[in-house]
């Protein structure tokens, strides 16, 4: 109902001149009250309306003048909102000055209403007090000036989400917390309270007066005082509960959550605090998304968790090495994006591999990804889900036919952690076993199974995965200083008979996988002594 209310007010052109009248009147009742309840009406004498028709000039034609003036700030303050259109920066700052604006003006004009009001029932009914008659109207003003504030300061917060996408996080010292509570107090307890006292210690007062006021008085502040702080309570607690539902929306994990800024008070702030901290938490995460795309969830997480210091240490790891064979060949007999695509999708097959059985890829050189299993996240059995994604991605491939691939597995000690400057750091990993990898992806393309795996891999896996594999040869590859034994994976389909005597095989276009191994032996041979 209020907020209906409060809607009709900010829309209707007489809106504004509504809340003045509403809050003036309120401040002519608490008078008439307090003269009812002093007596001072009686001692005003037969004549008491024409007395008070006549003290009560000033206070109308200030009344009149609240009321135009109030049509002219509606017209001022809330234009853009009748064309349709977002405030500019200074409509919108004007509109957040606009409630202490209205009451400074409302003070000025009740401040002179009192002092002439007085002396005029002064002089009309010398037998009252002066100072009683001065503090009943001084406390009508103080009604209707703090009316006005609270009206006012309510009326514009539905504007407040707009006055904050125009000005962005802004707060005024006039709609404080603070300001809120002591202006509510004033007007709801403390002015009946005063009043009270005014009355009893009024020294022409009948004792009837005296009963009749302490009662009426009492009922009326306990009823106001409650009314006041209920609805004081509600407007603080509705947008706190606003704010924990939010808050632990985000805190399960879901930044799917806005709040709506609905005032310039600290709990607007607070709101708009809210708002801002779901922003950085997406930025955060779609940093960790790409981050994470181009160095691995793992080293993605390990990086935004930890400082800019080059740290690392040395673990057991097993490394994977995949490579394309012929991939100049390839790309220059395809146009570049068709090469691409076909890349990205041997891409794509590893990346699936090495992640579904916990391994990193560590990076992509050109038409080559190096996959590690045991670090950044250390693995009790490493080897083991490195040799079933090296099977996993020669069979995928073979199964695609488009491209045709060398595996390298080896197994050993490396150095795993950040290297760079200050400015720049990668993840990556160095030691033989990376090496060996390498350099066994080169001699797995003359390889039927298009597999090599060293021995300390086979060694250090799972006796289930281990028997999948067979010695192949003994190698001295390239750059090492002892001969490495090879190991390759069996042919399951070739050893059952319902498979037809399928094999693996090259892509059409590709170099021959059964190329004879003595040819291979007698290049690798030279290369070692070149070496």
């Amino acid at each position: 109902m209020i907020a209906k209310l409060v809607i009709w007010a900010l829309k209707a052109r007489a809106g504004l001149a509504a809340v003045v009248i509403t809050a003036n009147l309120s401040g002519l009742a608490v008078i008439i009250t307090e003269l009812w309840l002093s007596g001072s009406l009686s001692r005003l004498g037969s004549d008491w309306i024409r007395h008070i028709a006549l003290a009560g000039i000033y206070p109308t034609l200030g009344f009149l003048a609240g009321v135009v003036l109030a049509v002219r700030d509606r017209s001022h303050h809330f234009g853009w909102l009748d064309q349709g259109r977002k405030p500019t920066e200074e409509e919108a700052r004007q509109l957040l000055r606009l409630p202490i604006s209205i009451t400074m003006r409302a003070s000025a004009v009740w401040i002179t209403g009192v002092i002439v009001a007085t002396v005029s029932l002064m002089r009309l009914a010398p037998g009252n007090d002066p100072a009683v008659l001065a503090s009943l109207f001084t406390f009508g003003g103080i009604e209707s000036v703090g009316l006005t504030f609270l009206i006012v300061d309510r009326l514009i917060r539905p504007t407040i989400p707009i006055v904050a996408a125009v000005l962005g996080p802004t707060m005024h010292w006039s709609s404080s917390v603070l300001v809120r509570v002591v202006v509510s107090w004033a007007v709801a307890a403390a002015l009946p309270l005063l009043m009270l006292i005014v009355v009893l210690g009024n020294p022409v007062a009948d004792p009837s007066d005296r009963v009749r006021t302490a009662i009426l008085l009492s009922v009326v502040g306990l009823g106001v005082g409650a009314l006041a702080t209920a609805f004081l309570a509600r407007a603080v607690a509705t947008p706190m509960r606003t704010l924990r539902r939010a808050l632990d929306r985000i805190t399960g994990g879901d930044l799917d959550v806005h709040v709506a800024v609905g005032s310039t008070s600290e709990i607007g702030r607070l709101e708009n605090s809210v708002n801002e901290l779901v922003a950085n938490l997406l930025e955060r995460q779609r940093m960790r998304d790409v981050f994470g795309r181009h160095v691995g969830t793992e080293v993605a997480e390990r990086a935004l968790a930890g400082g800019l210091d080059l740290t690392g240490d040395v673990r057991m790891v097993t490394a994977l090495f995949v490579d394309v064979t012929g991939s100049v060949e390839l790309s220059t007999g395809l146009a570049p994006e068709e090469f691409v695509a076909k890349l990205n999708r041997l891409l794509a097959t590893v990346v699936a591999a090495t992640e579904e059985n916990n391994g990193l890829v560590n990076k992509f050189e050109g038409d080559a990804a190096l996959c590690i299993f045991g670090a950044p996240i250390a693995l009790r059995d490493n080897a083991t889900p490195a040799l079933r994604a090296a099977r996993r991605i020669r069979d995928e491939v073979v199964a695609a036919g488009e491209l045709d691939i060398g595996i390298g597995v080896a197994h050993g000690p490396v150095f795993a952690g950040d290297i760079g400057s200050d400015t720049r750091l990668e993840y990556t990993v160095i030691g033989d076993a990376v090496n060996e990898a390498a350099r066994l992806t080169t001699e797995a393309k003359e390889v039927p199974r298009r597999i090599l795996v060293s021995g300390s891999a086979i060694e250090d896996s799972a006796p289930h995965e281990r028997a999948k594999w067979t010695l192949y040869q003994t190698i001295l590859l390239r750059g090492m200083k002892k001969p490495t034994a090879c190991w390759t994976d069996l042919d399951e389909r070739a050893a059952d008979p319902s498979a037809n005597g399928a094999q693996i095989a090259a892509p059409s276009g590709t170099a021959d996988p059964t190329t004879d191994r003595s040819g291979v032996a007698e290049l690798r041979t030279a290369a070692t002594e070149t070496d």
